[in-house]
């Protein structure tokens, strides 16, 4: 008899659960969801733990020597914004560029994802630390071979995510994510042409909506070319030169 209580106490409780959910009807509407980066800094907690500081100060420090030292310089602050932005425009162009050390000129495209620059770089010093925090992951540079039609097919996805990194080519998108059109370097799109597309391993699996780069024919990989070190080296190089980076938007993405 025991059991059966039990079993029926448990019934009566979920069906009593049910009806008291289902009656519960909010008045508010969700519209829309935004978001941003907060910094937890000294604002959230003035008096820090002594012995956590005391414990971390050596590890701090190691940090501190490979992420403070200045490795350039930038004419402007970058951030990452769609359709279009500064830094996801300067990304892509340094991605497309370094196609060049490994088959000895740039790629025809460059795409980045927005998702993936996580952080802005700012005007002035560059460190090393500024660049680890737009490139946290360890995503590697990868070259593909795609016809015109799949990459027409990956420029359909790129305006219905509403713009992503790009260079070497000019989309013309709709408010609501359609593709108007699309050149590479001032040129119509030949469907049956090969081109050279350089772009992140992440990406080039088919994540982040952008499943069109599954379509390649060919997809080289290289080892130890990660995307932060490239553009670090990048960075680098323009300094040696006595220049600073710099970016301006240009109309690669524009949306009617």
């Amino acid at each position: 008899m025991k059991q059966i209580f039990v079993r029926k106490t448990y019934v009566a409780f979920l069906f009593a659960g049910m009806l008291t959910f289902s009656a519960c009807h909010s008045s508010y509407e969700l519209v829309g969801i935004d978001g941003g980066r907060v910094e937890i800094n000294s604002a959230y907690d003035v008096h820090p733990d002594e012995a956590a500081v005391k414990m971390l100060a050596p590890y701090k420090a190691k940090v501190d020597s490979v992420m403070s030292p200045v490795i350039g310089h930038s004419e402007v602050a970058m951030s990452a914004e769609r359709p279009e932005s500064l830094l996801s425009d300067f990304s892509a162009d340094v991605i497309r560029l370094a196609a060049t050390q490994y088959q000895g000129k740039p790629a025809d495209v460059a795409i980045t994802n927005m998702g993936g620059l996580r952080n802005s770089l700012p005007q002035g010093d560059v460190t090393f630390g500024n660049v680890y925090e737009i490139f946290p992951f360890e995503n590697s540079l990868c070259l593909l071979t795609m016809n015109g039609k799949s990459l027409m097919d990956l420029f359909v996805q790129i305006a219905k995510l509403g713009g992503e990194g790009l260079s070497g080519a000019r989309l013309v998108i709709t408010k609501d994510g359609k593709l108007k059109d699309a050149k590479i370097n001032g040129q119509e799109i030949e469907p049956d042409k090969l081109y050279t597309v350089a772009t992140l391993d992440y990406l080039a699996e088919g994540n982040d909506g952008m499943t069109a780069f599954l379509e390649a024919t060919e997809r080289v990989c290289p080892e130890k070319a990660t995307i932060r070190q490239i553009i670090v080296n990048y960075i680098e190089e323009m300094e040696k030169k006595g220049k600073s980076v710099t970016a301006t938007l240009d109309g690669r993405i524009t949306v009617e």
